[in-house]
């Protein structure tokens, strides 16, 4: 029978999955205390938390929701990291802390409905963040775009050529020298 406390506990991590768009179980086994916070400050920057709890309580907080998948995981000095704002910047942000810290290793994610290895979740890292990706969906659309105008111009462009021509050659045959 669990305690008020653990009760309590459970709650609050019920509450923080609701409207998170990714988790990722990492594990923290070597990690500082102080890379444990910077990790937190560089998560936060990205809509995101580091959180630890134990994995029974976990286990039970994830159960009955759609990220139940993750249980199997929970085993070993397990951390979940919750993001509320853009997967591919706390996939980012997430990878990046890993490359100079060793010691962080991400089992697996959930993002968007969707469990990711850890090979996935480093291919989402790997993408262009969100601003990047619609940049390149205007670009790739107002250039067909801009060539169309210079294609439906071209004829009234080439009709002034030709007339400011012939108005030239008419100029040059009615002046007196000629």
């Amino acid at each position: 029978m669990p305690t008020q406390e653990k009760t309590e506990r459970i709650e609050d991590l019920k509450t923080r999955l609701v409207g998170v768009k990714t988790v990722m179980l990492a594990e923290y086994r070597g990690l500082t205390v102080q890379q444990l916070s910077d990790f937190r400050k560089q998560l936060k920057a990205v809509s995101a938390e580091y959180k630890i709890v134990k994995n029974r309580l976990a286990r039970l907080a994830v159960g009955s929701s759609p990220l139940s998948a993750l249980g199997g995981e929970l085993k070993g000095p397990t951390g979940l990291i919750l993001g509320k704002g853009d997967p591919v910047s706390v996939a980012k942000a997430v990878h990046a802390f890993a490359r100079t810290n060793q010691a962080l290793v991400i089992k697996v994610g959930f993002v968007d409905g969707q469990v990711l290895p850890p090979n996935g979740l480093k291919a989402l890292a790997d993408l262009p963040s969100r601003d990047a990706l619609r940049a390149q969906i205007v670009g790739a659309l107002t250039g067909p775009l801009a060539q169309l105008v210079g294609l439906l111009q071209a004829p009234q462009r080439e009709l002034v050529y030709v007339l400011e021509q012939r108005g030239q050659q008419a100029a040059g045959q009615n002046s007196p020298g000629a």
